[in-house]
């Protein structure tokens, strides 16, 4: 049975699941809705969205040092209880992600901190080289805002691609985590150095 768009975003609506999830547990289900809900219950996956408003006060601070010292990464990653935060597979993925933020060179952790005016910026600089390129006025900004997106993947540590599988970002695999966890998992904040950089950056 060929499963629809539309069921796919109707069950993704309904379970908070990714695309992909939601197609499999359709597929899985022969496209009975009910059945696919089930299904992604079983797997933990639709309650990674109802635990994100769950207190997570508890946690470790990862602390990285990448090329013999050459770049240095802390990050605070929180979970709800002290049991989970000493468990292996909360501190493993902590490491993951002082690793993904020593390879990828995030600057932010989401798209709503980036400053307007880091925005405004990017933008100019995006329309130069529209124009530069020859592009027509009538689709400018459109390439600027798809410009926008593509530096929102590259500066945000959520929108990244994960560094051991590109086919996910570093949102879903914390979605991933919160479900085989069990309990709400926040990356909180994070520093990141390299060593000779400059102050303003």
């Amino acid at each position: 049975m060929a499963i629809t768009t539309e069921q796919i975003k109707e069950l993704r609506g309904a379970t908070g699941a990714g695309i992909l999830d939601c197609r499999a547990a359709l597929e899985h289900a022969n496209g009975d809705f009910d059945k696919a809900v089930d299904y992604l219950r079983e797997k933990g996956l639709a309650m990674a969205a109802k635990r994100a408003d769950r207190e997570a006060s508890e946690g470790v601070v990862e602390l990285y040092s990448h090329g013999q010292g050459r770049v240095g990464v802390m990050v605070e990653v929180n979970c709800e209880t002290d049991f989970v935060a000493r468990s292996e597979a909360f501190r493993t993925f902590a490491h993951e992600i002082a690793l993904q933020i020593a390879a990828g060179a995030p600057r932010y952790l989401r798209p709503e901190d980036i400053p307007e005016e880091v925005f405004e910026h990017e933008r100019e600089i995006a329309r130069a080289r529209a124009r530069e390129e020859g592009k027509p006025e009538a689709v400018l900004e459109r390439i600027v805002e798809g410009r926008i997106e593509k530096f929102k993947d590259e500066v945000c540590l959520l929108r990244q691609a994960y560094i051991r599988d590109e086919s996910i970002t570093v949102e879903k695999l914390l979605h991933q985590n919160i479900a085989a966890i069990g309990e709400n998992i926040v990356i909180r904040r994070f520093a990141r150095w390299e060593l000779g950089e400059s102050l303003q950056n």
